[in-house]
């Protein structure tokens, strides 16, 4: 039986978190980038998975993604201790502590992309080192839409490498306080228009509870964030965002400006249902037809 092709290649850091909450702990449940990233995307298209584990990384993890028809094909296996973080969210569960990162095998990390990955249309730099990023860039062929996201850690201590990945990218994401620390601006505005002149067309800056806005050259796009009843943990909602817009781009086999808003809006109500529990469980529970109700739901409400 021939593995089906794979649509979209996402490539970031995979983790085993440690995370405390106002309400609650929990420990050692699955993390990273890379996790939340396609098990968004795999709602939509056929994901591939790009990143590195340890020896101890244990199999009902794997387990996960393989029900949720995640490709692990990228998937390295090295002898050795996974990547681990641990932190802790203030009370408005917009800001947190890291108390400790281990990065363990993740410190040698270099993506290496399957023969088929390399042909995937659509491809999602997640959040590791640029230099990291540039080098997937050299193993892909012909994509259709690259989005790169990054942090505060790699503009602080290598941007010449970040700016030179992002110039080779269709969009780049980042949060409200990382678009200020690139650009010294204080608006978003302000800030998006310096970063449309590194090179990508698009520019999505995320504003967690409050939404996110897409800006080009032309104009500027607005998204709301759905109204939540339970927040439990805000871990990977960017990450999770993130892949749900791709995937959802994916699938729609196209990339202009309308399709791209469509994507953000069930990228953003995939992140709204990711939220709701640890980990990846409330999207464990979730299917398509869930994702697609809210959508609608969130739809009715936006209408003037």
């Amino acid at each position: 039986m021939t593995k089906p092709a794979v649509d979209l290649t996402i490539v970031g850091s995979i983790g085993i978190d440690t995370i405390e909450t106002p309400t609650e702990k929990r420990e050692e449940i699955l993390g990273g980038s890379v996790s939340y990233a396609c098990a968004a995307a795999s709602f939509f298209t056929h994901t591939g998975m790009v990143g590195v584990v340890g020896t101890d990384f244990p199999q009902e993890f794997r387990d996960t993604w393989t029900n949720m028809s995640i490709d692990l094909e990228g998937l390295q296996t090295v002898e050795g201790k996974t990547f681990r973080w641990s932190g802790v969210y203030h009370e408005n569960m917009d800001n947190r502590d890291t108390l400790s990162t281990e990065l363990n095998v993740f410190e040698t990390f270099s993506p290496e992309l399957p023969e088929d990955y390399r042909e995937a249309p659509y491809v999602f730099l997640g959040n590791i080192h640029p230099a990291l990023q540039l080098h997937v860039l050299e193993q892909v062929r012909n994509p259709k839409f690259i989005l790169i996201d990054t942090m505060d850690l790699w503009i602080n201590i290598d941007k010449e490498n970040l700016t030179k990945v992002i110039g080779k990218c269709t969009m780049l994401t980042l949060n409200e306080s990382e678009a200020a620390l690139f650009t010294g601006e204080q608006t978003l505005n302000a800030a998006a228009k310096q970063l449309l002149k590194l090179g990508p067309e698009y520019v999505l800056i995320k504003k967690g509870g409050n939404g996110s806005m897409l800006f080009t050259k032309d104009d500027v796009f607005l998204l709301h964030a759905y109204p939540l009843d339970r927040f439990k943990d805000p871990t990977g909602a960017g990450d999770t965002f993130a892949g749900g817009l791709m995937g959802a781009l994916a699938a729609s086999g196209k990339t202009d400006k309308e399709a791209i808003r469509q994507a953000m809006v069930y990228g953003s109500i995939t992140a709204s249902f990711g939220v709701e529990e640890f980990s990846l469980e409330r999207l464990q529970q979730l299917d398509r037809a869930g994702i697609d109700a809210r959508v609608a739901e969130f739809k009715e409400m936006c209408l003037l």
